[in-house]
């Protein structure tokens, strides 16, 4: 069974990874951990004082025998993603930085970066990975919730503390956990390329986007709500760093807020929004 189940992960891997125009495979030797190390230099933009990584990082975890996995177009590195081992030991896998250079958004590199190591963890008799990702950027909570049907299991507010990068601007680093569970049959079929959409008949608003791109506080009433992130929380980092603070407060409070009281996230749309079902209601 498990070998059945690992080699159906690997031709899913292999078929999002020709779907990408690309070759994904497990890097382990120096030059290709340099150039993980400066992918994500250019993707994150760091002030010089903390890296998202450095090599003799990577060098440590592929000794250790944890996950670096590379996406190639043609000789050229362009996507990258890093794992190690979680408790319970050598059952679990904690995906701690995944990234893709910007010219190649759009092409689902990212979507074979993360069957491939989907694959190789089944391979390796994982049977998870969990990882966090910034709640506020609507495409990233698309790929992880409505692409690879991966399961939010906690709010963690400032969890990195201040990072000072050119995507995290200068504000807390709220994060959004969650866990892939590896064979489970909503995963499969995501893993297949099916990706329904999430109900959202009869839902109520509890966060929406104002015509000038601010956060705007809704109604919790209902068993199901929504909740809205803004279109391009970055540029707003950019250019407006309080409007994205507030933005990141206000999520807080109702997103943050629901899951501490037991709601669920059952999928997050295309328009924007978190599709959350209230507990017991």
């Amino acid at each position: 069974m498990r070998g059945r189940v690992a080699g159906s992960a690997v031709a899913a891997a292999e078929s999002a990874a020709r779907t990408a125009g690309v070759s994904v495979r497990q890097l382990a030797d120096l030059a290709h951990l340099k150039a993980v190390r400066n992918l994500y230099e250019g993707i994150w933009r760091p002030d010089g004082k903390t890296p998202p990584v450095t090599t003799e990082l990577l060098r440590a975890l592929t000794k250790a025998g944890s996950y670096v996995g590379g996406a190639f177009d043609g000789g050229e590195l362009v996507g990258a993603c890093v794992g190690f081992f979680a408790p319970p030991a050598d059952k679990a896998l904690h995906s701690h930085i995944a990234g893709v250079a910007a010219g190649m958004r759009g092409r689902n590199v990212g979507y074979a970066l993360k069957l491939h190591q989907r694959a190789w963890a089944l391979q390796h008799q994982v049977a998870e990975i969990s990882w966090t990702f910034d709640p506020l950027v609507r495409r990233n909570a698309y790929f992880n919730i409505g692409k690879l049907a991966a399961a939010p299991t906690g709010y963690l507010p400032d969890f990195y503390g201040r990072m000072n990068d050119g995507i995290n601007g200068s504000d807390e680093t709220d994060r959004l956990l969650v866990t892939w569970r590896l064979t489970a049959p909503e995963v499969v079929l995501a893993c297949a390329g099916q990706h329904p959409a999430p109900l959202t008949e009869g839902a109520v608003t509890g966060l929406d986007v104002s015509p000038h791109d601010g956060p705007v506080l809704g109604t919790l009433d209902g068993p199901t709500v929504l909740v809205a992130v803004p279109g391009d929380i970055e540029k707003l980092r950019a250019t407006d760093p309080a409007l994205a603070a507030a933005w990141r407060s206000a999520l807080r409070d109702v997103l943050g807020g629901l899951l501490t009281d037991g709601a669920r996230i059952t999928g997050f749309d295309r328009a924007g929004r978190y599709v959350v079902e209230r507990k017991n209601s």
